[in-house]
């Protein structure tokens, strides 16, 4: 019976049964209740919240709600004590397997691998400590336009400092950057310790120490950093970094021609972003040029090449072979030319 009771009430003295509250609580206002009321709940008896009254064998009387309580607690208390217990065997356990090795823990290699630097000042006092630590090479790609007086003071010390050590270093910018002297005054007081080469666009902003460490933003406005150690991440960032190396145009050398005649470098990058569906602060952003400049190259664009929409346009550029990089040793191609509209082309409330 009782057995059958407990299974029908599976809880313990701090969470009654509807029925066994009901019963508890007139066994508590009374003093006492039949024991046949108390049949259809032995939970209650079970727990020892009702037992006989020596003085009525077929009564049961209510263990006072203030011992229950007193119960109760001390039954927590053991359960913490067990749980401190439990806590410092494994303490014990770990000390105890640490000391195997016969010496100090040390932390795993992915507990480093990766560390987050929140906040300009401790992106500057990292760059600082890997700039101490570089003896051979750094590696870096520098989005955007031209670059400001400010963005190349920031890092006229680390550069001048590697200078002196010895240190080789090579930057990658976009080819608008080479129209702000800045950079070739730059380049100048670096002398050879310093190469940079430009490219239509670039990756986001990486710098590499020693193929040990790099850096990349975190977030868009770079107030936040990834500071990266692991191996196999920075042999990826070197290759990606050598591969745009490879491509790119050194500063002291012209920039080749687009093979068409009246089209620019810039313009002819434009008309391969146009190609894939870009729109014109997309293409802006990634060539490090403003929107209003974008906007002006397009409509000199399309007047170069005859078109009067910007569907025709991309008509126009496929014709022309714009839609991709230009391919070396082939011959200037014909582009079917309409007379040009009466104004420049309007731009469209989406800017495509």
């Amino acid at each position: 019976m009782a057995g059958h009771g407990t299974d029908r009430h599976p809880h313990g003295a701090d969470r009654l049964c509807e029925a066994g509250e009901r019963v508890y609580s007139r066994a508590v206002r009374r003093g006492h209740v039949p024991r046949a009321d108390a049949e259809a709940v032995p939970c209650l008896v079970e727990l020892a919240l009702l037992h006989p009254d020596p003085d009525d064998m077929g009564r049961l009387v209510p263990t006072p709600p203030l011992e229950v309580m007193t119960r109760l607690l001390r039954s927590v208390d053991e359960e913490v004590d067990a749980s401190r217990a439990r806590v410092g065997l494994a303490v014990a356990a770990v000390e105890r397997y640490a000391g195997l090795g016969g010496g100090p823990v040390q932390p795993p290699a992915e507990s480093t691998a990766i560390r987050v630097l929140d906040g300009l000042q401790r992106i500057h006092a990292a760059m600082d400590e890997a700039t101490e630590a570089c003896v051979t090479e750094v590696l870096a790609v520098q989005p955007g336009g031209i670059r400001r007086e400010d963005e190349l003071r920031e890092g006229l010390h680390r550069a001048l400092e590697l200078s002196r050590r010895g240190v080789r270093m090579r930057d990658l910018y976009t080819h608008v950057a080479r129209h702000g002297q800045g950079l070739h005054s730059y380049m100048e007081l670096m002398g050879d310790a310093a190469e940079a080469r430009t490219l239509d666009e670039v990756v986001e902003r990486l710098i590499v120490f020693d193929r040990a460490v790099a850096f990349i933003p975190a977030n868009a406005d770079r107030t936040m950093a990834l500071e990266i150690r692991h191996p196999a991440l920075v042999e990826y960032l070197v290759t990606v970094f050598e591969r745009f190396w490879r491509l790119a145009i050194p500063l002291t050398s012209p920039l080749p021609s687009t093979g068409i005649e009246g089209i620019t470098h810039r313009e002819r990058s434009i008309a391969a972003l146009l190609a894939e569906g870009h729109q014109d602060a997309v293409i802006a952003e990634r060539l490090g040029i403003s929107v209003r400049t974008c906007r002006a190259h397009i409509a000199r664009l399309s007047e170069t090449l005859g078109a009067v929409s910007r569907t025709q346009l991309g008509v126009r550029i496929a014709q022309a072979g714009l839609d991709g990089p230009p391919r070396a040793g082939t011959e200037e191609r014909p582009v079917p030319v309409t007379p040009p509209p009466p104004a420049p082309l309007p731009e469209s409330p989406t800017g495509r």
